[in-house]
């Protein structure tokens, strides 16, 4: 599994923790606009700022969490027609950090051609953008892991960017079979190089998580200009 450097979960001390949270809650309570939504690489926008990616099958919740993470119901909008975005999609979070909303996979009705044009589309993403801090790889707690999912930590091991696993819509699992779910995809991810040694629980809905996601997100971001 990759190395890290010492997560949020991590801090000794409550003033450490609070003070995490606290620079996450200033981060992510500053402006984020859509800046540019690209569907080929050579459309991608100059890197000037540290990137987080967001990736995921199709309806797990990726635009969901983005939105709960910046606090705006629309800033990142799903597609009517799953499977079928194409785009990768630039949000630039008070100059301090690039969120990156990627395409949805695994959608059984997309046409093969769709499909192999995301995988490509991602992978060129991926090897060729060195200010890509992170992918954030969101699975869905009440599903069962699909070979699309471990397709794409196999691609991220490939392509040797760090990844961290963030189960979606945990608020609708229980918690004996929520915990069983951790420790089952805990597993999947020692497999892989690439893959953080921790995930997250979050739920966009009951705000589950969301905090303690802003403050590791803070951690890859440019410092602040008034501190």
């Amino acid at each position: 599994m990759a190395d890290t450097t010492r997560s949020f979960r991590e801090l000794d001390s409550q003033a450490q923790i609070d003070a995490a949270l606290e620079e996450g809650r200033l981060l992510f309570a500053g402006s984020c606009d859509f800046i540019f939504g690209a569907q080929k690489l050579g459309q991608l926008p100059p890197q000037t700022l540290p990137e987080i990616a967001f990736a995921g099958r199709s309806n797990v919740g990726k635009s969901s969490l983005v939105n709960a993470l910046t606090g705006r119901k629309t800033l990142a909008r799903a597609s009517s027609e799953p499977g079928r975005t194409k785009q990768l999609n630039f949000f630039n979070l008070a100059d301090r950090l690039m969120l990156v909303d990627m395409p949805g996979y695994g959608y059984a009705k997309a046409a093969k051609s769709v499909k192999e044009d995301w995988q490509e589309m991602m992978f060129d993403y991926l090897r060729g953008r060195p200010g890509l801090k992170r992918v954030m790889l969101l699975l869905d707690a009440r599903i069962e892991l699909k070979p699309h999912d471990e397709e794409v930590m196999k691609l991220l091991d490939r392509a040797a960017v760090s990844f961290q696993i963030v189960l979606t819509k945990c608020d609708a699992v229980k918690p004996a079979p929520l915990a069983r779910k951790e420790e089952a995809i805990l597993a999947v991810a020692r497999r892989h190089a690439a893959a953080c040694p921790f995930l997250s629980l979050s739920s966009s809905e009951a705000g589950q998580g969301i905090e303690q996601l802003r403050a590791e997100l803070a951690e890859f971001a440019l410092p602040s200009q008034s501190s």
